[in-house]
């Protein structure tokens, strides 16, 4: 099943209690019964659920065991499971222990229980669309805060963030440096975002060393040569001495040469609504990316400006490599 649905594990082969079906009538989910650990996992890797609901009243060992096979399962993990339990204290740890994302003990008020069913699931879409290292909002988030940009008809830009000569970086020092390296990148931008355009500042993670961060027209350009400042003070002590002090390292490309490989630098490209009307979030996307990708072309860090006639405005880093 691709559309959204919901599971009700129930060992006994039960059917869901009148407030589960409530829940789940109320947010448009049909209901799939299973009563076997081996069908709900296919069930969940085959197409997965919006939600597992685990009946653990009347047999606690089996609807726990089924709920921690889902959760420990690295695809289907980020499903979210609800277990129903009964009242004793030694029932709720357990399906704490049994790694359920809530717990609906049997005399919870059904309005409680709503609410807490609703939190399970806004945790668990909030989980799903950020980026596990950087913990910014993922590609699902960002087309979405593209499209309210659209919508609101404010002036925004869009500008898409890509680090210059990662992967030889991370061939060199390995992919835990890398990802160090990705993390200080994150934190520049949000920090340098939310510092200068505040609540009306977006950064999110696309994956990899992509990032978009969305702002007020106004404002991109002078956050834009903010990030790039203080990306070229701190890049380059994410080297050694001696590569540092080189401002090189010679490493292989595909044919197996050695080259210099530049110090890593930062390359920017930005899209405005200054002299364009978008209609969807994938014209800017792919507006973006054109701009990012001439960026990289460009010498050092700098970050460029489309113009809409074709003219690009350059902005170079304050350091030089």
């Amino acid at each position: 099943m691709a559309h959204p649905h919901a599971i009700f594990f129930s060992p006994d082969s039960g059917r869901p209690p009148e407030v589960v079906r409530g829940w789940l009538a109320a947010r448009g989910l049909p209901i799939v019964v299973s009563c076997d650990v081996a069908d709900l996992m296919a069930r969940a890797l085959r197409g997965r659920p919006t939600v597992v609901v685990f009946d653990a009243r009347a047999n606690p060992a089996a609807a726990l065991n089924a709920c921690r096979r889902l959760k420990g399962d690295s695809y289907t993990g980020v499903v979210p499971g609800g277990v129903l339990t009964g009242d004793d204290e030694s029932a709720v740890t357990g399906a704490l222990d049994a790694l359920a994302d809530e717990v609906f003990p049997a005399s919870m008020r059904p309005a409680e229980a709503a609410l807490r069913f609703d939190a399970m699931l806004r945790r668990a879409d909030r989980d799903v669309h950020v980026h596990p290292s950087t913990r910014l909002p993922g590609a699902p988030e960002i087309e979405s805060e593209i499209g309210r940009r659209i919508a609101s008809g404010e002036p925004f830009a869009v500008c898409y963030a890509d680090l210059d000569h990662f992967k030889e970086y991370n061939d060199r020092y390995s992919y835990y440096e890398g990802d160090r390296v990705i993390r200080i990148v994150a934190t520049i931008l949000h920090d340098v975002v939310r510092g200068l355009s505040g609540d009306d500042g977006f950064v999110g993670h696309i994956g990899g060393d992509d990032f978009i961060f969305v702002v007020p027209m106004r404002d991109a350009v002078e956050i834009s040569r903010e990030i790039i400042e203080i990306f070229d003070a701190l890049a380059p002590f994410q080297y050694s001495e001696q590569d540092r002090h080189a401002g090189y390292f010679f490493g292989k490309d595909r044919r197996g040469q050695l080259h210099r490989v530049p110090l890593m630098t930062l390359s920017i490209g930005v899209v405005t609504t200054e002299r364009r009307s978008f209609t969807h979030p994938a014209q800017v996307s792919e507006l973006a990316t054109e701009m990012k990708s001439y960026a990289k072309t460009l010498p050092g860090s700098v970050y460029v400006v489309d113009r809409r006639q074709d003219r690009v405005e350059s902005g170079v880093g304050a350091s030089e490599h």
